[in-house]
């Protein structure tokens, strides 16, 4: 294995811990996974932690004075305080459990849409960026057309970063949010929040960051990221699908109206009024995602075992060796910065002459799993004149001969093809 500064020093022991990476493929090949920005895999003490508890405590939370109840609702809210000491959340009940980011995201677009004080209304403005996620574009859509707001937008250089040289226009008096991802899905690049968040704040506007591909990859402590509210999703972080995140300052969520009515959510209910429980139980309405809320517990926890910094240092590490090893293939365009240190492990890229479909479909028969498609950020691709792309995704587990494999699989396609470059 080629030797990398910057890798985990332990990387064959952690990738032991993810089962499914010993897999073998169809014709022998052996799984390579580069498509952790879509779904991480998961590592053995987050299964074995959800098995136990539906072998073991399996019940209802909040609702019943029996054992089982007790000890589910125990677990439930062990890892509410797992989650927010990752996040390095002033307080365990800022700490919103949803089913992901998409829906923590439309509940602050949502309640913004009530009578409060952060309504938003006729003569608003709500700022997005051109690499957002289609979570983080269509809900703000949602909302300004629903209330006669504006909705603007940051657009993007050349190099795939945020163009900032109308940030004085474009966050003004009449901005009451500024909505943006932190590491784009698509581009990779990390954003300057604190510096967005500060020009924000000083224009007494909100600011709402979408962190699905940051947590997983950098350590993330809300308290200086200049975020209001910020959400990611649990499966791009080891954890279990169905089970999201909202953080949000606590004087901001208890100016919010409640996102969904029904149990656990109340304080009294009658036939002519109810009244709402505090934060966090008022967004929370319903039987919650319990073990995959228990699942996301062990999975912070298994992170914050290997320490966020590390991982960061070999995400960049592993990202460079893509950079590189795609650049010596013909024909590759990437799209975003190519530099490892302005960007996440998503690296997104053409190969000329060949649609993102069949590149993904050749790469599969020999074992290497990538995306292909929009990524749900078709404006981003739009502003870069392509329809779609091919992506490749790393991880804390992702090896230099993984990525050895893929350029191998690049080569191989074109030649399928016969094309030259």
């Amino acid at each position: 294995m080629t030797e990398l500064t910057g890798l985990l020093a332990d990387l064959e022991l952690v990738r032991k811990d993810f089962p499914i990476l010993s897999r073998t493929m169809a014709d022998g090949y052996p799984l390579v996974y580069l498509d952790s920005a879509n779904t991480s895999q998961k590592p053995q003490v987050v299964i074995d932690t959800m098995v136990d508890h539906l072998e073991h405590h399996n019940a209802n939370v909040a609702r019943a004075v029996h054992q089982l109840g007790a000890e589910s609702t125990d677990a439930f809210e062990r890892a509410r305080d797992k989650v927010a000491a990752f996040l390095n959340a002033p307080a365990r009940d800022e700490v919103i459990f949803a089913k992901n980011a998409t829906e923590a995201l439309n509940l602050v677009a949502n309640t913004f849409a009530w009578p409060g004080p952060l309504e938003v209304g006729p003569g608003d403005e709500v700022v997005i960026t051109e690499m957002e996620h289609h979570s983080n574009i269509v809900p703000w859509q949602l909302l300004t057309e629903r209330r006669g707001a504006t909705l603007r937008w940051f657009g993007l250089t050349e190099d795939g970063r945020l163009d900032l040289s109308a940030i004085d226009e474009l966050i003004n008096e009449r901005t009451k949010v500024v909505a943006l991802t932190w590491v784009s899905n698509m581009l990779g690049t990390i954003n300057p929040i604190a510096e967005i968040a500060a020009k924000a704040h000083a224009a007494g506007a909100v600011v709402v960051v979408d962190a699905s591909q940051a947590v997983p990859q950098m350590p993330v402590d809300v308290q200086s990221s200049g975020a209001d509210f910020l959400a990611f999703t649990g499966h791009k972080a080891l954890g279990p699908t169905g089970i999201g995140v909202l953080w949000g300052r606590r004087e901001l969520l208890e100016e919010l109206p409640p996102f969904l009515g029904g149990g656990e959510m109340i304080r009294t209910v009658t036939m002519e009024k109810s009244t709402y429980a505090d934060i966090p139980a008022r967004f929370e309405a319903g039987t919650p995602p319990i073990v995959e809320a228990v699942g996301l517990g062990a999975a912070v926890e298994y992170l914050g075992h290997l320490g966020m910094e590390h991982v960061r240092a070999h995400e960049e590490a592993i990202t460079g060796y893509l950079l590189d090893g795609l650049a010596s293939v013909g024909g590759v365009r990437v799209l975003g910065p190519t530099a490892a240190a302005d960007r996440g492990g998503a690296v997104s890229f053409e190969l000329a002459g060949l649609h993102p479909h069949d590149v993904s479909q050749l790469l599969d028969s020999r074992g290497v799993a990538v995306r292909a498609g929009h990524h749900c950020a078709k404006p981003a691709h739009l502003r870069y004149g392509v329809q779609a792309s091919a992506r490749a995704s790393s991880y804390l587990y992702t090896t230099p001969a993984e990525i050895d494999a893929l350029v191998d699989a690049l080569e191989y396609t074109k030649k399928y093809f016969g094309v030259e470059t």
